[in-house]
């Protein structure tokens, strides 16, 4: 039984490098508009009172409310207090306040935060534009290609993976120039093939070259325009932006990774981070410390031909010390959900007795009662298992992957 395809690919970003980072809407629509790249106007508002008073000055009462969450289907969400909907039409300033007292503060659940939901801080108001025609935009890394491409379609405002499984020739993959960029007459080319009206052409040409330019300017790994509306009134814009950013350009990209907000990740991922380890919460009773990311899939993959289901998949990598096996006994405890822990240490770079000094100082003051099962092999091997053996303490030592899986599995019930 192998991990299923969701699973796997939920895990697949740690496995390499880590690409993670995304922003929200309304620092999306900043970056956009600082790169001329039209967007109906929108301001942003961290509390009721403060929507009343954007909505009061914005010269218009036809506005839209967004709640400021990083999930997909904020429109069909539900807040934990009961009020439907993340994206709504407002009339007045009074409406604009009222909704965001329900909106601000509250958890927002949709199909891609699971039942916990994700905190709504802010809301951004923006002005009601009417669509003629929605498109579909991207810009992101194409393996095919080994480069950037440009990807787009006259079918926008729907999902893009249900465009290319029933219509495929309704999306153009346009290579881009990595140094050059897209040409102004490449870009002119696209927009009358996607069916822009001419009066639009020469604003959605500038668009698609300003994206690009972004893309790299900024470290994207994608750019998601969904939709780019033709308005009625002759305007192409942006209504709809996600990015994602290279965690490795990090320390280049200063001003871009400022705008991380941490309310929106799992706590004990953030925890996790600033220890450099490589963590990601799943939803089983046993917890998992493997040192690499191929062999902490093999390890959920034994553990689910057993029976079991972890709870994590953490990797402390090639340079943990006693203190980072600590740290990460600490996350894999502030799981309620833990009811075993199981340790598969190859050591390789890593010495298996520094994983052993590590165990034995956090089952001492961590005052551990949960059963451990410990599997060490390689660098240092025999100086680890004589050290847990005189520590006299419960750890269960295995050498079989198998066993020490199965026993993981059976204590975890």
């Amino acid at each position: 039984m192998l991990l299923s395809f969701k699973r796997a690919g939920s895990l697949a970003r740690y496995a390499g490098q880590r690409r993670f980072l995304s922003i929200h809407e309304y620092q999306s629509v900043n970056l956009l508009n600082s790169y001329g790249i039209p967007t109906p106007k929108s301001i942003v508002a961290k509390s009721p009172e403060e929507a009343f008073t954007v909505a009061q000055n914005f010269g218009t009462d036809r506005l839209v409310i967004k709640a400021q969450v990083l999930a997909g289907g904020r429109g069909k969400g539900k807040f934990d207090n009961g009020f439907q909907g993340g994206v709504l039409t407002v009339d007045s300033p009074q409406q604009a306040q009222e909704y965001a007292g329900k909106m601000i503060g509250s958890k927002l659940i949709t199909k891609q935060t699971g039942a916990a939901g994700r905190i709504c801080n802010a809301v951004m108001l923006a002005e009601r534009r009417d669509p003629s025609h929605e498109y579909y935009v991207a810009v992101l890394n194409d393996r095919v290609t080994q480069g950037v491409v440009l990807v787009a379609s006259n079918q926008g405002g729907m999902n893009i993976e249900e465009v290319a499984a029933t219509n495929p020739d309704a999306i153009i993959t346009t290579p881009i120039d990595f140094e050059k960029g897209l040409s102004k007459s490449t870009a002119l080319e696209l927009a009358k093939t996607l069916g822009i009206k001419e009066g639009g052409q020469e604003e959605a040409a500038d668009i698609f070259i300003n994206l690009y330019k972004i893309f790299k300017d900024k470290d994207a790994t994608q750019i998601e325009i969904n939709p780019m509306s033709e308005t009625v009134d002759g305007r192409v814009l942006c209504m709809d932006a996600k990015f994602g950013f290279d965690d490795n350009a990090a320390f280049r990209q200063k001003d871009v990774f400022a705008l991380r907000d941490i309310s929106q990740e799992e706590p004990s991922e953030v925890e996790a981070q600033k220890a450099d380890l490589n963590f990601i919460k799943l939803d089983g009773s046993i917890g998992c410390l493997v040192n690499g990311a191929g062999l902490a899939m093999a390890t959920m993959d034994v553990l689910a031909l057993h029976g079991g289901n972890p709870a994590n998949f953490l990797d402390v990598g090639g340079g943990a010390t006693p203190e980072t096996v600590k740290k990460a006994f600490e996350i894999l405890l502030s799981d309620p959900k833990v009811k075993s822990i199981f340790i598969n240490i190859f050591g390789g770079i890593m010495r298996c007795d520094y994983i052993a000094e590590g165990v034995i100082k956090a089952t001492k003051e961590l005052a551990l009662e949960i059963p451990l099962v410990v599997r060490l092999k390689g660098t240092k091997e025999a100086e680890a298992k004589a050290m847990i053996k005189e520590s006299g303490l419960k750890i269960i030592p295995l050498d079989s992957l198998d066993e020490a899986a199965e026993a993981a599995v059976q204590l975890a019930v």
